[in-house]
């Protein structure tokens, strides 16, 4: 892969993982601020852990997905960025733009999702 476009995908992550670093603090100060509301009302505290359950599960989600994203800003780094990890074949580029983290072609993500991989 050419450097314009690595730096193309580069850029791309770094604001992806800039907006989910921002997201999961944001979630994080709102399971805080579910903790400190004072209610009494026992349907008010089955709501907050509602929220605060529904919260944790996105931020989860959130760092999943940063773990990819970090990964893929890693193999750049490594100028393996572009390749399937597990048959080493050059990634599509409308795969590539469409998830710049991804790290398997289409027909190793297939295997994968199957647990053949």
């Amino acid at each position: 892969m050419d450097k314009k476009r690595l730096d193309y995908y580069k850029k791309k992550l770094q604001a992806r993982r800039d907006e989910l670093v921002r997201a999961i603090a944001r979630t994080e100060q709102e399971g805080r601020e579910a903790d400190e509301d004072p209610t009494v009302d026992l349907a008010d505290k089955a709501a907050n852990s509602y929220t605060k359950e529904f919260l944790f599960g996105q931020t989860h989600n959130d760092r999943a997905l940063l773990q990819l994203v970090d990964d893929a800003l890693r193999r750049i780094k490594d100028e393996s960025f572009g390749q399937c990890v597990s048959c080493e074949e050059e990634l599509q580029q409308k795969r590539l733009e469409a998830v710049p983290w991804t790290r398997y072609c289409i027909n190793c993500q297939e295997k994968q999702e199957r647990g053949q991989l």
